[in-house]
């Protein structure tokens, strides 16, 4: 099979089922499939997505799957490639495409083409827009010490200084590799993941993406950003990420935390951490004075960044 698309649910059924009907129609002329894992939602999404497959006929080309557990994005995704690899016609790429995200007409079609003609790709991912039509950050750099102190002072002197290590890049104008893009709508080529693994089940949410093109880079294959294809993306949905009156989560903490230790090592996680800290305090400083605008950050952001890093508690 050419590709199989991946949708992980979490208490969005209405979303995910939107998300698989525009998929569907551009895995029609590849001959593809489509794979739901129920992430336990535990809000009766698992049996609303099976009863919509039936109800609209889609049962010889979607299957949905229980989770059984709740272990974040990297292990749902991975309960779908666990499945599709055990079959009897294992596809070729892995299309994953975020419930809350759209994508265009044509935008798999484009994906699987770039593929095919691009040897040296691990991943591929769509331009991803907001709903109002405005691109959204879906390319970057990998996080860095330099990409702390940026993001920590958040001064536009600094920015522009380091602005080679800030890991958002300016949405490129024409399709390049970058170092990793978003998990909205991206395909993933199966013999990478035959030769890396899977995605690491020790990130919850978040940094997974991040650390699985880290992984293909390293043994060899590059993340391109496709500007011919492209998706709508919501963004957050599940999570409430963007509702800065919630306080940052554990969760966004642990991987962090687990992503540099992973790939560079206790002493320059250490460094990462000081070096946002330090960077940080600047702007901390400068909120509690009114200087700056105080929703710009989740409460408590700078305590709870300094309380799980340095006293090893939130």
């Amino acid at each position: 099979m050419k590709v199989v698309s991946v949708t992980v649910n979490y208490k969005t059924a209405d979303l995910t089922l939107r998300a698989v009907e525009a998929v569907l129609k551009d895995l029609e002329p590849l001959g593809g499939r489509a794979i739901v894992v129920d992430n336990d939602s535990q809000d009766g999404s698992y049996e609303t997505l099976r009863e919509a497959v039936q109800e609209r006929g889609w049962s010889d080309r979607v299957q949905v799957l229980a989770s059984g557990r709740n272990a974040g994005f990297g292990a749902g995704n991975n309960i779908a490639f666990r499945h599709a690899l055990g079959s009897d016609d294992p596809p070729e790429f892995f299309y994953l495409l975020n419930p809350d995200a759209l994508p265009d007409p044509g935008a798999v079609q484009a994906l699987v083409e770039f593929m095919e003609r691009t040897p040296d790709a691990g991943l591929a991912g769509s331009r991803v827009r907001h709903p109002g039509g405005a691109l959204r950050l879906s390319a970057f750099r990998f996080p860095s010490v330099f990409s702390e102190v940026e993001k920590g002072l958040r001064i536009g002197i600094a920015s522009r200084l380091l602005d080679r290590w800030r890991v958002p890049m300016e949405a490129p104008s024409e399709t390049c590799p970058v170092d990793w893009v978003s998990g909205a709508s991206v395909m993933l080529r199966r013999q990478m993941i035959d030769e890396i693994g899977m995605f690491d089940e020790n990130f919850f949410l978040y940094f997974e993406e991040t650390d699985l093109s880290l992984r293909a880079a390293r043994a060899g294959w590059k993340t391109y950003y496709v500007v011919e294809s492209g998706a709508e993306h919501i963004g957050q949905v599940s999570t409430g990420m963007e509702n800065k009156r919630k306080r940052r989560p554990r969760f966004w903490f642990e991987s962090r935390a687990y992503y540099l230790q992973k790939n560079y090592g206790k002493a320059m996680r250490t460094v990462a951490d000081v070096a946002f800290a330090s960077a940080a305090l600047v702007p901390a400083v400068r909120k509690r004075l009114g200087q700056i605008d105080a929703e710009r950050d989740p409460p408590r952001f700078y305590r709870d960044f300094v309380s799980f890093n340095f006293l090893g508690k939130l």
